[in-house]
Order: C-alpha cells, then structure tokens, then sequence
C-alpha cells in the first residue's frame, strides 16, 4: 500500500494472539471488530470459503482499479486470517461511467475450483457477515454494497444492498434494483449498524419473475436481534441463458457530497451459499 495518509490509518492486522485469547488483536487506528461467533445457514453449504487459505480464489475475479492508476495500492485481500477486507480511496475511478463512480468489488463464488452458479428456478441462500466502519457513508447517488448482475449480458444490477441518504439519515436498503421504482425489500437506519460486525441472509429465486428475501442483524449471529427483514416477489433476476452471480465490494457514484466520498474499507467474513 502506497505511504499516504489513508494507507497510514489503516495498518494490517497483528497476529493471532495463541492459546485461550484465540482472537484477532485489531489496532485502535484500525476501528476494526473484535470476533464474534460465526453464523450460518442451516443447509450444507455449497460454498464456505476459508480466507486464510482459500484466499481471492474464493472468487471468480476481482474489480478494482482496472484503470491501473494506483498500482501501488492494496484493493482486496484476505485480512487476519479469517475475513476479507476491501479498500477504497476518494481518487479513485473505474473505467466504466467516464469518471463518475469508482468500484472495488469481487465477483461470483468459486468452490474447489469450479464456479458456483444461480440458473433459472433455483433458489439460493447467501449468508455472511459484514463490519461497516464509520468512515463507509451513505449517499445521494448510488453505493452498492451487494449486487446480482448476469455475467454474458453485463445485464443488471438485478437484487442490491445499499447505502443511502435521506438529508441527515443515512440507510442501508436491499432493493428489487431492476424492478420499476427499485422498491424497498427491507431498509433500516444505517448508524446502529456501523463499527460491529452484522450478519446478513438473503434467499433469492432466480428468474423474471422471481423472489427475494432479506434479512439483517444487528450484531453477529443467529442470537443477534433482527435490525430489518422483507422479502417480495414478481422480482427481476433472471440468468438470460446464462448464470446470475454475487458481487460484493464497494462500487458508487462519486457525483454525491464530497462529504460522502471519503477513503474507507469494508469487511466480509463466514460467507456461506446454499442451494435448495
């Protein structure tokens, strides 16, 4: 990571402590989580990466200053052993939207290899948790911190989380995203969220006329009180004759306050994905 301000605020992670503290020592710089108990969906999983061997071959690719305009800079990488941590700066731009947004994301879900993907008709549960620091805003314009996309048509986003703001309220709202008015499947106030680690569900049946359910806690496992939750149906995520695939990351407008635009990060950790 370059030796700017930004990369000074955010040291990597100490070591593992040993025997009974079995937890991730975390610099206060960092505002980084303490660990708490993972949580996951009841059925087997398809896919349940491990981030301190699996590493990014978790996933299908990585998005990140495909640009090459700061090669110096650290994007995404497995971080402390047991999560994923995603980078981004203000300066930032993707290649997409002549200067307008930026993106740090990966894409699609790989197990031992191969690809993992949602066809037509199935239904997939898709768990993890996710630490949002205070630094990580809601916006004017659009902040995806989740989206479904058809990879052969670059068709999409179908089903989203975001990052929203409403003059001084910010929100985090999963969202029908390619359904007429992008309605609401479930929102909630974004601040009793931030700076802890939150588990997330959502159930998705893929297709035109589809469904999507969503679920969020405020804290990290089954026990932890549920912050909001909803789910609609005649939703639009079809694969198009190909697949639908997950992307998580960071990827938004920077036409929103410059306020809003600031160098932050976003966690990931106990990503599971099931099939019914």
């Amino acid at each position: 990571m370059s030796d700017s301000p930004f990369s000074r605020a955010f040291p990597r992670r100490t070591a593992l402590r040993t025997m009974a503290v079995a937890a991730v020592a975390v610099p206060v710089a960092l505002g980084s989580p303490a660990n708490a108990a993972p949580w996951s969906p009841k059925a087997a999983p398809l896919w349940h990466p491990v981030p301190s061997t699996d590493g990014l071959n978790a996933f299908e690719g990585v998005e990140a200053d495909r640009g090459h305009l700061h090669p110096a800079r650290k994007y995404v990488y497995a971080e402390g052993g047991d999560h994923y941590r995603f980078n981004i700066w203000r300066d930032d731009r993707d290649t997409t939207g002549g200067g307008d947004r930026q993106r740090t994301e990966v894409k699609g879900m790989v197990q031992n290899g191969a690809a993992l993907k949602m066809h037509d008709g199935e239904t997939w549960t898709i768990a993890y948790d996710m630490y949002m620091p205070s630094t990580l805003h809601g916006t004017s314009k659009f902040t995806h911190i989740f989206q479904t996309k058809t990879p052969s048509t670059n068709a999409g986003p179908w089903v989203t989380l975001d990052l929203t703001r409403s003059g001084g309220k910010e929100f985090i709202s999963a969202r029908a995203y390619a359904n007429a008015g992008s309605p609401s499947i479930a929102s909630t106030e974004l601040a009793p969220l931030r700076d802890k680690w939150v588990s997330v569900q959502w159930t998705l049946t893929i297709g035109a006329k589809g469904t999507a359910a969503f679920l969020i806690r405020n804290g990290a496992g089954s026990g932890a009180p549920i912050a909001a939750q909803g789910s609609l149906t005649k939703v639009n995520i079809p694969d198009q004759g190909d697949y639908v695939r997950p992307k998580w990351g960071i990827y938004r407008s920077v036409q929103s306050a410059a306020s809003d635009i600031v160098d932050t990060y976003l966690l990931f950790r106990n990503y599971t994905a099931s099939r019914k």
